[in-house]
């Protein structure tokens, strides 16, 4: 039960923090987009810090729920008299995960720092500078969660 409620928790993770992606870039950015900048910047400003907060949130139970999970997998194995190793898609999994944590390390106390400044100084074309810096990075990340999500479904 424990298991299986730690997956549980590991994968609605996942989906707010791939989804919100899914729907900050494909939904939220381009209806922003029909804003003049010093509307659209606080807006977005605003939207990405409430993102933000639930995603630190999410990155945190996907790294314990997801080291708990392969932890419990090495140590009955190990306890059955048998070698562990660890299957390709958790490795891939594991791998691209710590990457696209260290991304979004990248996105909320580099680069969001920097649009946070712009729009205390209502500097609209440096925000604009820091939204397009996010949004790629945010595309990055975008696309590595979407192959982890393929990939493991299709390794299962």
């Amino acid at each position: 039960m424990l298991y299986a409620t730690l997956k549980l928790l590991h994968v609605l993770s996942i989906v707010v923090w791939v989804g919100g992606m899914v729907f900050a870039h494909f939904f939220l950015r381009p209806a922003a987009m029909q804003l003049p900048p010093p509307q659209r910047i606080p807006l977005m400003h605003a939207a990405l810090q409430r993102f933000f907060r639930a995603v630190v949130v999410a990155v945190l139970v996907v790294f314990v729920t997801g080291g708990w999970m392969i932890g419990r997998a090495a140590k009955e194995t190990v306890q059955a008299g048998l070698a562990f190793n660890m299957p390709l898609d958790w490795t891939l999994m594991a791998t691209l995960g710590v990457l696209m944590m260290a991304i979004f390390a990248h996105i909320r106390f580099a680069l969001y720092k920097r649009l946070d400044k712009a729009v205390a100084a209502q500097d609209w074309p440096a925000g604009g500078a820091a939204l397009a810096s996010i949004r790629t990075w945010v595309s990055v990340n975008l696309a590595i969660g979407v192959l982890i999500v393929s990939f493991t479904l299709l390794m299962a």
